[in-house]
């Protein structure tokens, strides 16, 4: 074959390679081998699902409904594009019976939409609107599987590794944000074997190119439309976007951007010093001097003094997750989660908020039971020790490498980890609440 991200070469006959892949497939399910003729792109995905706890007789789960969905496909940046993607994709899905899907960063399908009978059929194995098919949730398919390997790949009938997607063929492209290169989601092509030809593969991708296309054209969507935005989740250094520009932030300076973000009213020099360092002989001078350099980063008229502040409102995917926590809108608040606050800064006021930030997420995933979410959460890098989050998974979902895992966590840790006994927000200064939390409202503390 001259192209393994294509699932049928010139030739092949399409009712004997099913029937070949049924089999392997059953011999992988039972002693873990993958014979030929197997792609190795599918044999890896097979592997890779079956490490994630995916059983072939799976079903995807239902993650965003209703209110939850609407709001997070409004917001979310592929949003703009559909209009291409139906224009593009609507009219042959339609006419050949097949569906066309668009799926998040996390392989959440965000539309799916086609010829009505299709589109019945697919909702029989929750093939919908929001809906999670990540390659970990419910193994090999083409949205999930073209996101985790961010490339174009083309699943045919038994290649799925779920046996009920089996009878389905689809062919899937990730689409990148044109400014930062980051995956927003895939687009997707679904339906029966007459799609598993090569053709099927370089339209979905060339439909990708053209949206990437699309969004290089678009002025910036969001908040930075109306004023700066500040990424700070995950990464040890911000970065701000304002006019334009894309500006990575020393550590110093991103912490100081979290802190006046919140606090538009501004914050005194007294309190920026509490806020930023744990020595208390550090001088205000040191401070002062922080704040000119930053001053010459931002540009003239951005950040002022006596309060220091913020002359521009600006927005942070920190307030993203917690306006969605609020809202109850728990897939979304972690699907903006990127990771923990500026992981490395020692900043007493930072290190709070970061605390606070992911106990309040983890406590609304754990009350919510879902074992995607969960799943997500238990093999990020915060979440690998986390042993409340494994508790909660092995209840939802007790396979074997949970609960091994689990039981490992638990060896580890005595049976007895230390957990906090009172809520993190009970030890923040009034000053340090930031807006939108119940119980405080921004504000100076007295010098």
């Amino acid at each position: 074959m001259t192209d393994p991200w294509v699932a049928l070469e010139p030739g092949a006959d399409p009712a004997e390679r099913v029937r070949l892949l049924r089999r392997a497939h059953e011999t992988f399910t039972a002693v873990g081998t993958v014979p030929r003729p197997v792609r190795p792109v599918v044999a890896d995905s097979w592997r890779r699902s079956a490490r994630a706890g995916v059983g072939p007789d799976g079903t995807a789960s239902v993650e965003l409904m209703d209110g939850d969905l609407g709001a997070y496909r409004a917001e979310h940046p592929l949003a703009p594009v559909m209009p291409l993607f139906r224009e593009l994709l609507g009219t042959f899905a339609a006419d050949g019976e097949h569906l066309l899907a668009v799926c998040d960063a996390h392989g959440r399908l965000l539309w799916v939409e086609g010829h009505p009978a299709t589109r019945q059929k697919a909702g029989r194995m929750n093939f919908v609107p929001g809906a999670r098919w990540a390659e970990s949730a419910v193994g090999t398919n083409a949205p999930g599987t073209a996101v985790a390997l961010d490339r174009p790949v083309q699943v045919f009938a038994a290649e799925h590794f779920i046996r009920r997607v089996q009878p389905w063929t689809c062919a899937a492209a990730p689409v990148h944000d044109p400014r930062t290169g980051r995956v927003l989601g895939a687009v997707d092509i679904t339906g029966g074997d007459g799609l598993a030809h090569p053709h099927s593969l370089g339209f979905v991708q060339a439909v990708a190119r053209a949206a990437e296309s699309h969004l290089a054209l678009l002025p910036a969507r969001g908040p930075a439309v109306d004023g700066p935005e500040l990424t700070a989740l995950g990464r040890d250094q911000a970065h701000l976007t304002v006019d334009g520009r894309r500006i990575r932030l020393s550590r110093r300076h991103s912490e100081i951007m979290v802190l006046l973000s919140r606090h538009p009213e501004g914050l005194t020099g007294d309190e920026l010093l509490c806020a930023l360092y744990e020595d208390e002989s550090v001088t205000p001078v040191t401070l002062r001097a922080e704040l000119a350099r930053l001053r010459r980063v931002l540009g003239p008229g951005m950040l002022a003094s006596r309060p220091y502040r913020l002359t521009v409102p600006v927005g942070s995917d920190v307030a993203v997750v917690e306006r969605r926590l609020e809202a109850g809108a728990v897939a979304a608040a972690a699907a903006a989660y990127a990771g923990p606050l500026l992981p490395a800064s020692q900043a007493p006021a930072v290190a709070r908020l970061r605390e606070r930030l992911a106990d309040g997420l983890r406590t609304a995933l754990v009350a919510r039971r879902d074992p995607d979410l969960l799943t997500d959460w238990a093999h990020a890098p915060w979440g690998e020790e986390d042993l409340d989050v494994w508790r909660a998974l092995a209840s939802v979902r007790p396979t074997p490498p949970v609960r091994a895992r689990l039981a490992a966590l638990e060896a580890e840790l005595g049976m007895n980890p230390v957990r906090p006994t009172a809520p993190v927000r009970a030890r923040l200064a009034p000053w340090e609440r930031g807006p939108g939390i119940a119980g405080g409202r921004p504000g100076r503390s007295p010098r």
